[in-house]
C-alpha cells in the first residue's frame, strides 16, 4: 500500500469531506469519491470534534437567522373572560353605591345627627365591594371555568360581516314598511265594505 493510498483510507475512515464538499454537507450513500469508489454512508459519530463543533455553530447561526421576530403575545378568547370580570367588578360596585346611598338615608331618617351620604365614603367602599366580588368569583374555580368555556364557545361563532349586518337592516326596515302600508290598506277596504254592508256612516 502506497502512501497516497493509506491517506486517502485514512481520510475516508475519520469521515472527512472530499473536496468539493461544502462545509456539514453529509455524503450521499453510495455515492462515489474522487477516487471512482463508493462512499460509506454519512456517520455523525466518526466525524471529528473539530468537524462536529464547526457544523452545529453554523446551524446555530442559521437557526438566529431564522427566528421571525415574536409575535406579541394574544390572549385569545381569555380576554372576554378578563373583560366580563371587570365589567361585573363596576356593576357590582355601581349596584352597592346605590344601595349604601339608599341605606345612608334611611339611616339618617332614624338618626340626623350622621347627616346626607358622602361619596367619599359610599364610591371607596362600593368600589371595594364590588373588586371583592370579582376577586372571589375570579378565585372559585368554577365560576371561571365555566366563564372560560362560554368565552371559547362565544369566539367559534362566525360573527356577520358590516356588510351582511346593513343589508339585512335594510331588508328588515323595508319589509316592516311594506307590511304596515299593506295591512293599513287593507283594514282602509274591509272598513268600507263593511260600512256598505251593515250600512254604516
Amino acid at each position: 500500500m502506497t502512501v497516497e493510498e493509506d491517506a486517502k483510507q485514512k481520510h475516508a475512515g475519520e469521515g472527512a469531506r472530499e473536496p468539493g464538499e461544502t462545509e456539514g454537507e453529509a455524503p450521499a450513500a453510495g455515492a462515489a469519491d474522487s477516487t471512482g469508489e463508493p462512499r460509506a454512508p454519512f456517520d455523525p459519530l466518526a466525524m471529528s470534534g473539530a468537524e462536529a463543533a464547526a457544523i452545529e455553530a453554523r446551524d446555530g447561526d442559521d437557526a438566529e437567522h431564522d427566528v421571525s421576530p415574536v409575535a406579541p403575545t394574544q390572549l385569545g378568547a381569555k380576554r372576554w373572560v378578563y373583560a366580563a370580570y371587570f365589567a361585573g367588578g363596576i356593576g357590582i360596585a355601581f349596584l352597592m353605591s346605590k344601595v349604601l346611598d339608599a341605606g345612608w338615608l334611611k339611616l339618617q331618617n332614624y338618626k340626623p345627627v350622621i347627616g346626607d351620604p358622602r361619596d367619599e365614603v359610599i364610591m371607596p367602599l362600593s368600589g371595594l365591594l364590588g373588586a371583592g366580588a370579582a376577586v372571589y368569583y375570579w378565585y372559585r374555580t368554577r365560576a371561571r371555568q365555566l366563564a372560560e368555556e362560554v368565552a371559547a364557545e362565544m369566539s367559534k361563532v362566525t360573527w356577520p360581516s358590516r356588510t351582511e349586518v346593513t343589508n339585512g337592516t335594510v331588508v328588515v326596515i323595508v319589509t316592516t314598511l311594506v307590511s304596515t302600508v299593506f295591512f293599513a290598506l287593507m283594514d282602509k277596504f274591509w272598513g268600507f265594505i263593511t260600512n256598505l254592508v251593515y250600512g254604516g256612516t
